[in-house]
């Protein structure tokens, strides 16, 4: 009897604990991204995905609120806060179950442009996000956060994976 419950419980151990161990895969372009500079919210805006600003890395001293849009090609908007701006436009109707979306439009704050987009959500639960021009595509990989609402109001964000 001892050996029939060792053996069950090793198996127990070695295949059901790790499963439920494992972080939750994210299967939905919604949500919270950690970028190469900030921290995006991605979610539905009527239909269609939008991506918004809302935090900046700057140095400690910085106020990320204070980052301006100063390098658009539009000077009417080059004063306006980096922090809230949506990057992503004209994408196709979005739904939970799409893993990707084509010929869509990302703004770029860095170079102050506009390139066409298609975004893929990875197995590993990663936003694969691509940037156009002329046929030739780069592309940035975006992380899953999950963001946590602290009971002072502050914010708080760890990856998902």
């Amino acid at each position: 009897m001892a050996n029939y419950v060792l053996k069950n419980l090793l198996f127990f151990s070695l295949f059901v604990i790790p499963s439920f161990i494992k972080a939750e895969v994210q299967k939905t372009m919604e949500g919270y991204w950690l970028t190469s500079q900030s921290i995006v919210q991605v979610k539905n805006c009527n239909k269609n995905l939008c991506a918004t600003i809302e935090h900046i890395f700057v140095d400690d001293d910085i106020d990320p609120k204070s980052i301006k849009d100063s390098n658009n090609k539009k000077r009417s908007l080059r004063s306006r806060p980096l922090i809230g701006v949506n990057l992503l436009k004209e994408f196709p109707s979005y739904t939970l179950d799409k893993n990707e979306l084509k010929n869509g439009k990302i703004y770029d704050p860095g170079r102050g442009r506009i390139f066409k987009s298609n975004l893929y959500l990875l197995d590993d639960g990663t936003l694969k996000v691509e940037g156009c021009l002329m046929g030739i595509c780069d592309h940035e990989i975006w992380q899953p956060l999950v963001v946590t609402i602290n009971a002072d109001g502050t914010r708080s964000a760890e990856p998902l994976n």
